[in-house]
């Protein structure tokens, strides 16, 4: 999602709230501690140079269980990283703690954000060596078993 369409539906919200793709709703007293660019300058695989950029928004949650974020002061927040950091309408990116800190992809489902669990991928599939696809076989089609060269009570095995 860009952060104009996040920007966007925010007027329209009483309440920001979150839940990861597989179900779970980040607290409700979540905090957004971080809004910022993330600038990733790389090559890759295929020797490639690539530079990213994204507007990272960071979740994080304590046990101040009364805390709510209303989505005019996130848009505020927004507002204010726009004007003193320069962001543009980039694509956002989600850092949030589960198991580990987790960067996710983000839709709206009408009512919620859902936090969408990013993948990796080769960026150079023409130039490494990958295969694009993975081949498939059918069983009937792959040679049958030689005969052993060991029979039971051999002892040779």
């Amino acid at each position: 999602m860009k952060l104009s369409a996040f920007k966007a539906l925010l007027p329209a919200l009483e309440q920001v709230i979150f839940r990861l793709e597989d179900g779970p709703f980040v607290p409700g007293h979540f905090h957004v501690t971080e809004v910022g660019i993330v600038t990733k300058h790389f090559i890759d695989c295929g020797g490639t140079i690539r530079n990213e950029k994204t507007a990272s928004f960071q979740l994080w949650h304590a046990n101040d269980l009364t805390h709510r974020l209303p989505a005019a002061k996130l848009l505020h927040i927004i507002q204010l990283s726009e004007e003193k950091l320069g962001i543009g309408n980039l694509d956002i990116e989600v850092e949030y703690q589960n198991d580990t800190i987790g960067k996710y992809d983000l839709e709206f489902d009408g009512s919620t954000f859902i936090l969408i669990t990013k993948k990796t991928a080769c960026l150079a599939e023409d130039k490494c060596g990958a295969p694009s696809q993975k081949t498939k076989t059918r069983l009937s089609e792959l040679p049958t078993a030689q005969t052993a060269c060991c029979t039971p009570g051999s002892n040779c095995c």
